[in-house]
């Protein structure tokens, strides 16, 4: 089934999994397979889910470090690295398997607001409000490179594994070449999108063409990739107080989504800008986190619960 307006006007809920507490989902993950998802929520739980059935496999739990982003790692759908919520910066490597602790990443001295996994190798970068972007390796627990963009960095990898991106301070890209980061930015854009809003994530399309900036606004917005022009800005949905909502493509590039304060999934096409379609999943709160499954027409948005959505075939 390929992805177009009607498809996702038609996207229903197919589950909904409360949550044991009011605490709020806040990072969901699909494995590269798409055969499974993981969250991490403010009440210190790791949940896995099975996207064959959408049933809830296991919890885990990260009482003394808690957990903030969380990221399985290169296809790989039994291990996953995560950052903490509480007064610790080091990035845990974690087998689900069994509940260990592969091996412990430390550097940060400031908060992790950014994980990226590359999708060609065991790569990862993790950018911090101690304002630098480093550079691991799963196989080591040493820092494999640091770079200081200047100011508060989101970060992401490219699809091909071999170029990051770090929106910088709100105001500007600047593109790493991973084989040459210490060179500095080959490229950097300043943009005028929205100053009022703080940038709280950035990602590539999967065609690599275009990065989507999220905010703690009521906008976000597409820019070139290449050029960094500002292509699209979305706006419309709920978001007053300030809460850093995040928004995903689709897999085919074709459309940008994004939960909201009041509970609605919104969602617009990337080329013509247009909204297509607004649905409603019964939220109790503001949709934290929103991913869209990246080998099935299935996607995910999360409150203090998780709901899964199926798009709804007409039979008639």
């Amino acid at each position: 089934m390929k992805i177009t307006d009607s498809v996702l006007r038609n996207f229903r809920v197919a589950r909904v999994h409360r949550g044991k507490s009011s605490k709020k989902v806040n990072c969901v993950d699909y494995s590269p397979n798409g055969e499974s998802a993981v969250s991490g929520s403010d009440d210190d739980s790791i949940q896995l889910y099975d996207i064959r059935d959408g049933s809830a496999k296991k919890t885990l739990y990260s009482k003394k470090y808690g957990v903030d982003l969380i990221r399985y790692t290169y296809k790989d759908a039994s291990t996953v690295v995560y950052s903490s919520n509480k007064q610790d910066d080091t990035i845990r490597y974690l087998s689900l398997t069994d509940n260990k602790y592969i091996r412990y990443f430390p550097g940060h001295t400031a908060r992790v607001v950014a994980l990226s996994m590359s999708p060609v190798d065991s790569t990862f970068i993790s950018g911090s409000l101690d304002n630098t972007i480093r550079i691991w390796d799963l196989r080591s627990p040493n820092c494999q490179g640091l770079t200081n963009p200047l100011g508060k960095p989101v970060c992401s990898f490219d699809p091909e594994g071999l170029i990051f991106a770090a929106g910088v301070d709100s105001q500007a890209i600047k593109l790493y070449d991973l084989r040459a980061y210490d060179k500095g930015p080959f490229a950097s854009f300043e943009t005028r999108f929205n100053r009022v809003c703080e940038w709280t994530g950035l990602k590539f399309s999967r065609d690599g063409k275009q990065i989507l900036i999220s905010t703690n606004g009521g906008v976000i917005c597409i820019l070139n990739a290449f050029n960094g022009s500002v292509l699209h800005t979305f706006s419309g949905y709920n978001n007053s107080r300030g809460i850093s909502l995040e928004a995903c493509f689709t897999p085919d590039s074709q459309f940008v989504m994004i939960g909201s304060e009041d509970g609605r999934v919104h969602v617009w096409n990337t080329e013509s800008g247009m909204k297509v379609a607004v649905l409603d999943g019964k939220h109790t709160g503001p949709i934290n986190t929103l991913q869209f499954n990246p080998r099935y027409m299935t996607f995910a948005s999360a409150c203090v619960n998780m709901t899964f959505w199926l798009p709804c075939v007409d039979d008639s």
